[in-house]
């Protein structure tokens, strides 16, 4: 039976909930979450993005045809060109302005997960690159439709973090998260059981990184 994104979520269960219900997630839609719990968050979320972009122009450089070249593109140019100047302007909301973004130093958990990400797309292929990535791609949006479907999440102007939320609900966000799960899709389907549980290691330690991260802004640590 070929495999599938869903199954990396079943081999991982017990970290993928753990990352989608973490205690941040929960306080972020329930809006008891600290302020500057989540203005600590805001601030590493931008040097992500970052090392996020670097991890697209990787997937440029290992993309073994042109159709994932122009993908690869497209999400470097949309950080670059899209989110960061997004981003910029949310923290300018929160109170936090570029020129403090820019000398920001990276906390443990950023470096952690991004650098395990750039390591791990440097070793393997693209295929290693976009596994590692999906906790990322694939988690907000899940983070979003789980918060939307639980009644303790405060939507509206009642919740400081509401932006927030409806940002990786949007239709936008779903579908890019969409076509990245039938990415992943097309190329599980053909790799071996070997190679899966290879694969699935990777999902299991970004997921694992990913919630370190929400704990560095929950405890607000360096």
């Amino acid at each position: 039976m070929p495999y599938q994104f869903e199954d990396l979520k079943k081999r991982c269960q017990s970290e993928w909930r753990a990352y989608i219900e973490h205690s941040f997630v929960k306080q972020l839609g329930d809006a008891s979450l600290a302020p500057e719990a989540f203005q600590h968050y805001l601030k590493q979320d931008y040097l992500f993005l970052i090392q996020f972009a670097r991890a697209f122009a990787l997937a440029a450089y290992k993309s073994p045809t042109l159709s994932d070249l122009r993908q690869a593109k497209e999400g470097l140019q949309a950080i670059l060109d899209v989110e960061l100047d997004l981003h910029i302007r949310y923290c300018r909301e929160w109170g936090i302005s570029e020129q403090e973004l820019t000398v920001l130093p990276e906390a443990r958990a950023t470096i952690a997960y991004t650098r395990y990400v750039l390591d791990t797309g440097n070793r393997g292929d693209l295929l290693d690159l976009h596994v590692a990535l999906s906790p990322c791609m694939v988690g907000y949006g899940e983070i979003a439709n789980w918060l939307h479907s639980r009644a303790e999440t405060v939507r509206g102007d009642n919740n400081p973090y509401d932006a927030w939320i409806a940002m990786y609900e949007s239709g936008e966000f779903q579908e890019a998260m969409q076509a990245e799960i039938r990415w992943l899709d097309e190329r599980l389907a053909d790799v071996s059981s070997a190679r899966f549980d290879q694969l699935t290691r990777t999902f299991s330690d970004a997921t694992r990184l990913e919630i370190d991260f929400w704990e560095m802004g929950l405890k607000q640590s360096d």
